[in-house]
C-alpha cells in the first residue's frame, strides 16, 4: 500500500515562491517515477514535473520550466517541487503521485499511468 501526503501550498503574490513536499510510505526502491500534477477550477488535470526515483532523472511540463524544480530525497522518501516566480495562472490544486509500473520516458505525463495519489494541496497565486 503506498501513501503519499501532500503539504506545502499556500496563498502568495505572483512572483513569489513555495516549496511543497510529497512524504511517501511505501515500498519504494522499485519505483519509477514520482510525479506532480495540478488541476485548475474547470480544467483537466495536467502534468507539471516528474523524477525518476532511482536516478533522479527530471521532466517538467513547458509552462513551468526554468521556473520550477522538482527533487528527491530517498532517505526521507520525500519529493520536493520548488516553485519560483510564480504567476497566478500557476494557481491550482497539486497532486503528487507515484508510477510503480512503467518505467520508458514516454510515460512520465501520463496522469493514467500513476496508481497513486495524493489529496492534493491548493496553490493560489495573487495578482
Amino acid at each position: 500500500q503506498v501513501q503519499l501526503v501532500e503539504s506545502g501550498g499556500g496563498l502568495v503574490q505572483a512572483g513569489g515562491s513555495l516549496r511543497l513536499s510529497c512524504a511517501a510510505s511505501g515500498r519504494t526502491f522499485s519505483w519509477y517515477f514520482m510525479g506532480w500534477f495540478r488541476q485548475a477550477p474547470g480544467k483537466e488535470r495536467e502534468f507539471v514535473a516528474a523524477i525518476t526515483w532511482i536516478s533522479g532523472s527530471t521532466y517538467y511540463a513547458e509552462s513551468v520550466k526554468g521556473r520550477f524544480t522538482i527533487s528527491r530525497d530517498n532517505a526521507k522518501n520525500t519529493v520536493y517541487l520548488q516553485m519560483s516566480r510564480l504567476k497566478p495562472e500557476d494557481t491550482a490544486v497539486y497532486y503528487c503521485a507515484v508510477n510503480r509500473y512503467y518505467s520508458g520516458r514516454s510515460y512520465y505525463g501520463l496522469d493514467n499511468k500513476y496508481d497513486s495519489w495524493g489529496r492534493g494541496t491548493q496553490v493560489t497565486v495573487s495578482s
